[in-house]
Order: C-alpha cells, then sequence, then structure tokens
C-alpha cells in the first residue's frame, strides 16, 4: 500500500519509528513531514497529506501532532479526506468499518511507539464494513462536492 506520513516538530520520534515499521511491512512510504525540531506550521503538512490522499497519489495517509487534534481538523478541510483522530482501539477499527477513514491522525504527545504501531497495523487490517454506512458517507461527499441537498 502506498501511505503519506506527516508530523510536526511534536512528533518526529513516533514518524521515524512508524515510517520504519510500515516500510518493514512492504508498504511504500511517502514522508512529507517537516524535519524540523523547532516548532512549525502543521497545517502545511495535513494538508500535503490530505490532498495526495485526495488526489489518488497515495492510498492512505498518517498524521501525527502533538495532541492530533491540529492535523485531523485541517486534514478534514481537504475535500474527500475523512481524517480520523483515534485514542484506542476500537477508535481505530471503527474509523475504518464505519467511516472507511483514509487518514489516520495520532496524538505524538502521550502515545507510546509500540501502542502507536499496534493501532496502525489494525488501521490498515481493518475493511470498510459497507452496508448501512455507504450512504452516510455519500451524504459527506455530496456536502464536499457542493451537493447539499441531503444535509
Amino acid at each position: 500500500m502506498r501511505i503519506a506520513v506527516a508530523t510536526d516538530h511534536r512528533g518526529l520520534i513516533l514518524k521515524e519509528d512508524l515510517v520504519r515499521f510500515l516500510a518493514e511491512a512492504g508498504h511504500e512510504v511517502r514522508d512529507l513531514s517537516s524535519h524540523e525540531t523547532g516548532p512549525v506550521d502543521y497545517p502545511r503538512y495535513a494538508f500535503a497529506v490530505a490532498e495526495a490522499v485526495a488526489a489518488g497519489e497515495e492510498e492512505r495517509g498518517v498524521l501525527i501532532c502533538g495532541t492530533g487534534i491540529g492535523m485531523s481538523i485541517a486534514a478534514n478541510k481537504v475535500p474527500g479526506v475523512r481524517a480520523a483522530l483515534v485514542y484506542d482501539e476500537d477508535s481505530v477499527r471503527l474509523s475504518r468499518e464505519h467511516n472507511d477513514a483514509n487518514v489516520l491522525v495520532l496524538p505524538g504527545n502521550w502515545l507510546p511507539a509500540e501502542r502507536a504501531r499496534q493501532w496502525l497495523r489494525l488501521w490498515l487490517a481493518t475493511p470498510f464494513a459497507g452496508g448501512r454506512h455507504v450512504p452516510r458517507l455519500a451524504l459527506i461527499s455530496d456536502y464536499d462536492s457542493g451537493r447539499r441537498g441531503g444535509a
């Protein structure tokens, strides 16, 4: 799978660990991160990953910032992106099963690397359930494209 990854300065160590993990698992990883150790404007990196995923250049994306909140807000501004900030295994699984999330957002401030790898492995392995969730995602897609009749 082709995966774009990015972080701000708060997630550099975790990002490096996850890039190695993904590469070892056979994924093609495109690192769009800041490599600065000082503060950076995280939306630039969120937009870069989100735009690559929305354009089909990458199949999925992974974003990391201190809390994950800023990256998820920024990424979800890009039409076609469903970025999910996760906080436990259930939210990881449901982000894929119910929401077909194409960008995973992780909180770098307090997420240990081993847990992040577990969550990433689960997220990549969990398929979209389809069914009753398809019309809901269609409403989101319609809204993204300016067709707001169902909202």
